[in-house]
């Protein structure tokens, strides 16, 4: 399958890496040009590109980066990109850490809703809610008893069982979280959010997800991060989101 990945950070690079590795055409691309990702491109096997490069002709179209950098992608960047050819929204929210306020997503408006808005596409959330380190290194064979899940929500049908097979390809358990609107259920502050759940547990935290909570508990998250030290394990980071909403 043809693949571009345009932000090729934590989740973004790793993901090219890993699909790269699975036999797909990656194209990668950020926001400084073709040259920039080339060192990266030349290590995964992969080919480096500009943003529109990275989409003409994909078959899948991954988008891994912040919200701020989406309203500044170009407004014909999807011109050229099939109708049928999903595009994965891997972002997350983080107000006053990393991104500027954005009022609608404040006011409870689904954080890849708000994506697909800004770029007239219809869009799937997934990977969104797993950590780096478990997207690195905790793949496992379908059927591995301690296969971490990956929840995917989307309002195509198709789309989505395509995102979901290259969930399962590279080695999660994928879940289905719902329609777009439902996407919330996966956002930083649910339950279901950087746990390392399988996939039993995961359908359990998307359904205890309550609406306008979530702002609240990530407040804490960052606090009890900051208690954590400069070096946290990842064992120390899942602990603490899980515990989290265990002591809510």
């Amino acid at each position: 399958m043809k693949i571009g990945i345009i932000g090729i950070g934590s989740i973004g690079g790793t993901l090219a890496r890993k699909l790269s590795e699975s036999g797909h055409e990656v194209r990668v691309a950020n926001s400084k040009g073709a040259e920039a990702v080339r060192p990266f491109a030349d290590e995964i096997g992969a080919i480096p590109a500009n943003a529109h490069g990275a989409v003409k002709g994909a078959e899948l179209v991954i988008l891994s980066i912040p919200l701020a950098a989406v309203v500044e992608l170009p407004k014909d960047l999807f011109d050229a990109l099939g109708a049928n050819a999903p595009i994965i929204d891997t972002g997350n929210y983080y107000p006053d850490v990393r991104d500027p306020r954005i009022a609608e997503i404040d006011d409870g408006k689904a954080e890849s809703v708000w994506v697909s808005e800004q770029i007239g596409r219809p869009v799937i959330k997934a990977f969104n809610n797993i950590l780096a380190h478990s997207l690195t290194e905790l793949g496992r064979p379908p059927g591995s008893p301690d296969r971490i899940a990956v929840a995917v929500a989307g309002d195509d049908a198709q789309s989505k069982t395509l995102v979901m097979d290259i969930v399962s390809q590279i080695g999660f358990d994928p879940v289905d979280g719902g329609s777009l609107s439902e996407s919330w259920r996966q956002q930083p502050g649910t339950p279901g959010y950087c746990c390392d759940y399988d996939a039993k547990a995961m359908r359990n935290a998307l359904e205890q997800a309550v609406p306008g909570k979530a702002p609240r508990v990530l407040q804490e998250v960052f606090s009890r991060f900051g208690q954590l030290g400069p070096n946290p394990s990842h064992a120390d980071i899942i602990n603490m989101n899980r515990s989290v909403h265990s002591d809510d």
